[in-house]
């Protein structure tokens, strides 16, 4: 199967996010195995919006979160809970935005070159933070109220095809 996540550049994101989610139920429709179905959603995602960094940190024990699937360079390994964005995100059970990561308290930089994030929180069906989804911009206010819905209806057809 060959899919591309490439839209046209006069999209606006919401438009580009809409495109993305149908595009991504084809994608996931069908796959139970929680590493393809990350890998190829990190995939999709660097491709379709040009994020510097995009993946996943996993919740495989009450203190930490592991480094999963992911696309860009090189990242930290682990995070603990209610430690950065993304431990703080899987804390709170909600997803945090930072404009500039250089003013959250706490930032833990894997990379230098990260400016502003979104943290998105993977929620099984009772509501339990599973791990997180992490996106970094080399630029300062990349992300916005457009990118939390959207990565936010992404991160849920994500857990429902886990819950299959």
């Amino acid at each position: 199967m060959e899919q591309t996540f490439s839209y046209p550049a006069s999209m606006t994101k919401r438009e580009r996010y809409e495109a993305f989610l149908a595009d991504y139920r084809l994608l996931i429709a069908d796959e139970d195995d929680r590493i393809c179905l990350l890998a190829n959603t990190s995939a999709a995602l660097k491709e379709a919006f040009g994020f510097f960094w995009v993946g996943f940190y996993l919740v495989n024990d009450p203190t930490w979160l592991h480094l999963g699937p992911f696309q860009g360079p090189v990242a930290c390994t682990r995070i603990k809970r209610g430690r950065g964005v993304c431990g703080t995100a899987w804390a709170e059970a909600q997803t945090i935005v930072v404009p500039d990561v250089d003013l959250f308290q706490g930032h833990i930089a894997c990379s230098s070159a990260s400016r502003s994030e979104i943290v998105v929180p993977m929620k099984a069906s009772g509501g339990e933070v599973v791990g997180v989804l992490d996106i970094d911009s080399d630029q300062l206010a990349a992300f916005d109220e457009d990118d939390r819905e959207g990565l936010e209806h992404i991160m849920q057809e994500l857990m429902k095809e886990l819950s299959h």
